[in-house]
């Protein structure tokens, strides 16, 4: 599925964190948002996934306007996975994971045999099956992370939005997070604040300053030296990586 949004602006009170942002992402897509802190990347990411409404603009996936659309209808095709989410009911991986399917049942519809292949194809995903019954307090910080995503899965979602989805983890559960969002057969819209990352594994950055897009393209296109120190004021040297040609970004220690 496509995304497109069109000239999205939104605040809080008189202050405008999203100004006249416009922007597509093409089916099969991973696109990452990029910003310093407070440049409205969480924002844009709930606005394109129906979490928040424009006061003026609007946002189509798949050539539909999402404003006329219900909620768990929306949810049956697009599903968010936030930066983090605790909870102190004593619940089971799998109790979570079927939370995923709520937006195809209706409240008076029993488990049925689909929502259970859903759930274990969620699960086998992300690799976690063999913590299926596992308590949820007792798991990492990654794999929860990977159990909220298998939970989005469990939607059969054909877009997802992820808010920093590596964020408080160490680098190998980075690595392997962003690793399995881009392998997945889905059109992804990504916020992320290592900038290295984002060079790896999005096929195109937007990068976001004061709410507005000040640069889209490619990780190539975009994360030049000059961008980073308009945009984040730092000196950098930005080469191609060994291994995948993508860009890698080292920073000035002075």
């Amino acid at each position: 599925m496509s995304v497109v949004a069109e000239n999205l602006r939104w605040g809080v009170r008189r202050k405008i964190i999203v100004s006249d942002v416009s922007l597509s992402v093409a089916p099969g897509e991973t696109l990452g948002l990029i910003g310093p802190n407070g440049s409205g990347k969480s924002s844009l990411l709930r606005l394109l996934a129906g979490l928040r409404r424009p006061a003026s603009g609007r946002v189509e996936i798949n050539g539909q306007d999402i404003a006329g659309v219900a909620r768990k209808a929306l949810s049956r095709h697009v599903a968010f996975v936030q930066q983090s989410a605790a909870t102190d009911t004593n619940v089971s991986v799998e109790d979570v994971v079927r939370l995923g399917r709520t937006p195809h049942r209706s409240a008076l519809a029993g488990w049925s045999e689909g929502d259970e292949a859903a759930v274990t194809d969620a699960l086998q995903r992300v690799g976690m099956t063999s913590r299926r019954t596992q308590a949820w307090q007792t798991l990492s910080g990654g794999e929860r992370q990977r159990v909220h995503i298998a939970r989005a899965l469990a939607q059969a979602p054909q877009v997802m939005f992820l808010d920093e989805p590596t964020n408080h983890l160490d680098i190998h559960h980075q690595i392997e997070i962003l690793r399995m969002v881009r392998d997945l057969d889905l059109t992804s819209v990504i916020a992320l604040h290592d900038l290295n990352l984002a060079a790896m594994y999005c096929d195109r950055i937007v990068v976001l300053q004061d709410g507005q897009i000040h640069a889209c393209g490619t990780p190539e296109e975009v994360l030049t030296p000059q961008l980073l120190k308009d945009v984040f004021r730092v000196s950098a040297h930005v080469d191609a990586s060994a291994d995948a040609g993508r860009p890698h970004i080292r920073f000035s220690a002075g």
